[in-house]
This record gives structure tokens, C-alpha cells and sequence, in this order.
């Protein structure tokens, strides 16, 4: 069982709600924010995606700056930083300024995934022969320029001597090895992709090195969270992320949808699967499902930190099932 203060966190892939536009998004994006910084949650990242309709955060360090100038304590990030698209010192001077805009409050996550398809990967990086070495590597020169470090020869301004700390996000034993070996936190992309959480945890765990930034290990683990009054309410709302996961895993990704009563049921049997093994990393439903749910998850992993997903149509239904989130954080640490 847990024995630990778990923090809870907030991913927000500003989802654009069909019938909407960006705009409309990153308001609701900060809109939750302000909403999660009352509720005291820890942290409210960003992801980096390109090429889709449905999401807002491409640009992510110049969304950031609009969740950081409409919040006051709440950290802010990137959850996370496809780094494979860009140069580290890009990366370093865009961060250090998010630092400079907002002192102490600002994190990164590095992810190696393109967050595109391949055509749309191409676009950015213009070549895509890349050495599959090439993001350690990039991830340490990265370390360096914040670090100021002046065997580089160069300096990012902003960014050299900024006190940003790093985090290196997967969803496979890569990421796991990699974190483990930079003495660095670990976050799991288990609320899309479970299938490789615990043998990832373990491995970070038992392979992680102290560094300058963290002397044990720090697990951080993706969970999808779909509250109501009731299960039906809950499971209702949670059927506009599960025809966005259809849709993107049948090549036809798009703005989110309303939800649609039955969905799953309605689904053919190969498709239900796929949901089912989706969203195992998830819990839908009242709060006491809820609580039951993440209470069972933290007693499987172990986790120092739940970073909270919940794509929900309507904004007022997304503020109260993180309100409820926050109720079940509050119970758990009672």
C-alpha cells in the first residue's frame, strides 16, 4: 500500500473541441490552469504534437507563456519536448526565457517521439536519417547549456545558468534506461500507452544513478481521470478521448468530439479491445470509483507523482472532474 505524499499534476494536450478554434483552446487550457492552481495541483504541462486539427500545443514554449502570464504559483512545462525537432540550444534559450518570464516555476520534459507522422516529422527536421544515439547526446548538450558550461564554447541567452530541471519522458525501456542513467526524473506515458509501465519503473529504479539534479529516483506516471456525479456521467464523458484514440489509430485524427451515449458498446469488438488496453491506465467514474482507481494504481507502481490527463468536451465537465481529482488527492493523503 502507499506510504507516501503523492503529488497530483496536470497534462493538458489543449484539446480544440470541434465547432472551436485554437484560440478557443489555449483559453480553456488556461482557464484549467488557473482552476488546478487553486485546487493546488503541482504542475500544469504541455505536449508538443504537430499536424493535428485537435490540438493547440504545438508551439509549446509560446503556450506556456500564456498559462505562466495568467497564473501565479502552479509550475508550468512541457510534457513534453520532442527534442529529436530541434537544436538543444533552441530549446535552452526558449526555456530560458519561459524561466526569466517566470522565475522557479518552470520544468522540461524531453520525449524522442516525433509527435507528427513521418511527413509531418520531415517538415521540421528536414532529414530524417538521424542517429538513433542522437538524443542522449542531445539531451546532455542540452544539460550543458543551461549549466553554462564554458567547455561548449557557447552560451544560451537566456537560458545559461537557468535552474530548470529536466525530465525525461517515455513509454518504452529507452526512456527508463536513459532517466536511470542521467540521474534524472522519469515520466511514463501510461495514459495512452501502459504496456510497458512496470517493467520500466523497475528498471529505472534499480538502475538510477544520483546526480546533481536528484539523489533518488523520481517516478512521475500519466493517468487519465474521468469524474461525475456518476458512473454513467463519467463514462459519458470520457467517450470524446476514446473517438479520439479511435480516430487516431485509424489514420483519421480530428478536433475533439461531443461524446456520444454508448459509444464503446457500439464499437466492434477489435476496436473495444484496443480502448480496453488503452485506458488501463485510467479510472472513470464517480468519486469513489475514481478513488478506488487511483488508489489501485499508486499501490501497482509505487508512482511519487500522478500527472493528471482528462480530454472532456465541455469545459465546465473538465473543471469539476479535476475538482473531483483533487477531492481524491486529498483522501489519499488523509
Amino acid at each position: 500500500m502507499m506510504s507516501k505524499a503523492v503529488k497530483f499534476s496536470i497534462l493538458d494536450l489543449s484539446p480544440v473541441p470541434q465547432g472551436s478554434d485554437v484560440k478557443t483552446a489555449l483559453d480553456r487550457s488556461l482557464a484549467l490552469a488557473q482552476h488546478g492552481e487553486a485546487l493546488g495541483f503541482e504542475r500544469f504541462w504541455m505536449a508538443e504534437h504537430h499536424g493535428m486539427a485537435g490540438i493547440a500545443s504545438a508551439a509549446t514554449s509560446v503556450a506556456l507563456s500564456h498559462i505562466g502570464a495568467g497564473t501565479k504559483t502552479i509550475r508550468i512545462g512541457a510534457g513534453g519536448i520532442m527534442l529529436p525537432n530541434h537544436a538543444p540550444m533552441v530549446i535552452a534559450e526558449q526555456f530560458g526565457t519561459l524561466e526569466a518570464l517566470f522565475p522557479g516555476r518552470v520544468d522540461l520534459g524531453l520525449g524522442r517521439a516525433p509527435g507528427s507522422d513521418q511527413r509531418v516529422a520531415q517538415a521540421m527536421r528536414r532529414n530524417l536519417n538521424t542517429d538513433p544515439n542522437q538524443f542522449p547526446r542531445d539531451v546532455v548538450e542540452l544539460q550543458a547549456l543551461l549549466e553554462g558550461d564554458p567547455a561548449l564554447g557557447i552560451q544560451a541567452t537566456p537560458g545559461a545558468g537557468a535552474k530548470i530541471p529536466l525530465y525525461i519522458l517515455g513509454s518504452s525501456l529507452f526512456g527508463a534506461q536513459l532517466a536511470a542513467a542521467l540521474g534524472l526524473p522519469y515520466a511514463f506515458a501510461s495514459h495512452f500507452a501502459p504496456q510497458a509501465l512496470d517493467e520500466a519503473l523497475a528498471i529505472y529504479r534499480r538502475d538510477f544513478k544520483p546526480s546533481a539534479q536528484l539523489a533518488e529516483p523520481y517516478a512521475m506516471c500519466g493517468f487519465n481521470i474521468f469524474a461525475a456525479d456518476t458512473d454513467d456521467e463519467a463514462e459519458h464523458l470520457a467517450t470524446s478521448m476514446m473517438q479520439s484514440f479511435v480516430a487516431l489509430r485509424t489514420g483519421n485524427p480530428g478536433k475533439l468530439p461531443p461524446p456520444v451515449e454508448g459509444y464503446r458498446e457500439s464499437l466492434p469488438p477489435q476496436a473495444q479491445s484496443m480502448l480496453a488496453q488503452i485506458m488501463q491506465g485510467s479510472a472513470v467514474g464517480a468519486p469513489d470509483a475514481v478513488l478506488s482507481g487511483v488508489r489501485a494504481f499508486l499501490d501497482r507502481t509505487q508512482a511519487d507523482e500522478l500527472i493528471v490527463c482528462g480530454s472532456i468536451f465541455d469545459q465546465a465537465a473538465r473543471e469539476k472532474s479535476y475538482g473531483l481529482a483533487a477531492e481524491v488527492r486529498d483522501l489519499i493523503a488523509a
